[in-house]
Parts: C-alpha cells; structure tokens; sequence
C-alpha cells in the first residue's frame, strides 16, 4: 500500500472510530456490534503500525474512549485498573496476567483468580 492510500484509510477509520466512540460513549446509542468497532480499531493499529511517521496525538488508538456522560460518576481506584484489551488469543491473556502480576507486585508463579463472563454479540435480521 503506497503512503498516501494509508494516509486516506488512517483518516477515514480515524473519523468512524470517533464517531462511533461519540454515539457509544456521549449518546449511549452504539450503532455497531462490538466486534466490528474492534475490526476498525485493529485495522488502524496496522496501518499506525506499518506507519508511525503518520501516529498522531488524537489518533483513537492514543486515547481511551470519548467523554463520557455526565450522568456517569467518578470513581478512583486504589490500584490503576488495566485492560484485557480484547484478548483474542491464549498469550495475550497470559500476557494481561503477567502484567497484573507485576501491578501486584506479585511473582510470576503466584496465582491470581480471574472471573470471566463469555460476551455475546446477537444480531437481528430484517
């Protein structure tokens, strides 16, 4: 891919992505599944990735979702919580549990219990 069409595909995922960020974290009104605003944010973590010359500070993939609504509280936390980050695989929630390990403070053969819950992302037909 030539530069300049990664230029195009980074600003046009940008502008989806913040829009999508706007409608879920602002309006509270997604208008995609979960999936699928991942597959955004993937794809432009490749292309960032393939040309960092092109990162910018207000790219999504610099920052954590949008301004939330103000009906939403403020809550701070005693340790920083961290994020699974969509582990897809076996080694990246094997890496998530390393890195709790050293939040933790805790060492590598030490055992942490995880809860988990399977996310399910149902669509309708028309």
């Amino acid at each position: 891919m030539e530069k300049n069409e990664a230029l195009n595909e980074i600003s046009r995922l940008r502008t989806e992505i913040d829009r999508h960020n706007y409608l879920y974290y602002v309006l509270d009104s997604p208008e995609v599944p979960d999936a699928e605003y991942d597959r955004l944010m993937r794809r432009l973590e490749e292309l960032e990735a393939a040309y960092p010359e092109l990162v910018t500070p207000d790219s999504p993939t610099q920052r954590v979702g949008a301004k939330p609504m103000a009906a939403f509280g403020t809550i701070k936390h005693t340790i920083p919580m961290i994020s699974l980050a969509n582990a897809l695989a076996r080694e990246e929630a094997l890496e998530f549990d390393a890195r709790v390990k050293r939040q933790l403070a805790l060492g590598p053969e030490e055992k942490v219990e995880y809860v988990g819950e399977p996310k399910m992302v149902l669509r309708s037909r028309k």
